[in-house]
């Protein structure tokens, strides 16, 4: 179908026969220089097709590859890391510890095998999230040592590694009838008394004794915790699964049992000690 157009009074030139609120569109050729060099380009982008590998069914008449370029590249790169891996490998983490120099590259490395191994449960930075522990603060399960982190990377916790670390299973108290709805009730606000949260202080008055009786052994007096068992601090502000009413509840009901994998038998050795600087340095190491 033809388009009426007509001639522009102002400029001359033929429309195109769009309008738009009153403004016509010319219709005006492109640039002579700027089509040429737009035929160019294509020209360029067709020999160049031609000559290097571009598309993966057309490798290229001069036979042009980086693969050989970038292996070399990571064979340099590697040698430079020789030295200090093997520095690693032969020194245990107190002795990287002493040395600045070492120390700085082990936390590099170690930051990278956290991002690649651990930020998926730990999040990045360590940060930690709902039923796993925020590795950057000074609240540690099992301690916050060199030596026992590098443990805890190692064996995992209830790992099926030989040397894991297996803290005795918290009972499921409401589950398995230990104790009733109402024992409970006052055990949850006795620990949220523990922590100076909101509470029923007539419960807690109550749950006191059950705590006394159930719990003690694990999560001492006042609920300050034990490391030796990885039975986690109940007066802090500081909480794996939650800290309000209802999170504390069904823990107590249903017990938790977290578990991490061993990593001594998927990373190297001298992964496992820049691992376990770079999380000692997150800020809560001992």
């Amino acid at each position: 179908m033809a388009v009426d157009t007509e001639r522009d009074a102002f400029t001359g030139r033929q429309t195109t026969g769009h309008e738009w609120d009153g403004i016509k569109e010319l219709n005006t050729p492109l640039p002579t220089w700027w089509l040429y060099t737009f035929y160019a380009t294509i020209a360029f982008a067709i020999v160049w097709c031609v000559l290097y590998p571009s598309l993966p069914w057309l490798k290229g008449t001069l036979g042009y590859t980086e693969r050989k370029g970038v292996a070399a590249t990571l064979e340099k790169a590697a040698a430079g890391q020789k030295t200090y891996l093997d520095r690693i490998l032969k020194s245990s983490v107190e002795e990287i510890r002493k040395d600045q120099q070492l120390l700085a590259f082990a936390r590099a490395g170690g930051r990278i095998a956290f991002n690649n191994n651990c930020a998926p449960c730990h999040q990045s930075g360590g940060a930690g999230t709902l039923g796993y522990p925020n590795l950057a603060d000074d609240d540690w399960l099992w301690g916050g040592t060199a030596a026992d982190i590098e443990q805890t990377i190692r064996y995992g916790i209830r790992s099926e590694h030989d040397k894991s670390r297996n803290p005795p299973q918290m009972p499921r108290f409401g589950v398995e009838g230990v104790l009733t709805a109402g024992q409970i009730d006052d055990v949850v606000e006795y620990v949220l008394s523990l922590s100076k949260a909101p509470h029923d202080a007539a419960r807690a008055a109550r749950g006191a004794t059950v705590f006394a009786k159930e719990c003690v052994t694990c999560h001492k007096e006042g609920g300050v915790g034990n490391r030796e068992m990885g039975a986690p601090a109940l007066n802090d502000a500081i909480w794996l699964y939650g800290g309000d009413r209802a999170a504390i509840r069904a823990t107590v009901f249903s017990a938790r049992s977290g578990v991490m994998p061993a990593w001594q038998d998927r990373l190297d050795d001298a992964t496992i000690k820049m691992l376990t600087l770079y999380v000692h340095s997150l800020g809560g190491g001992k």
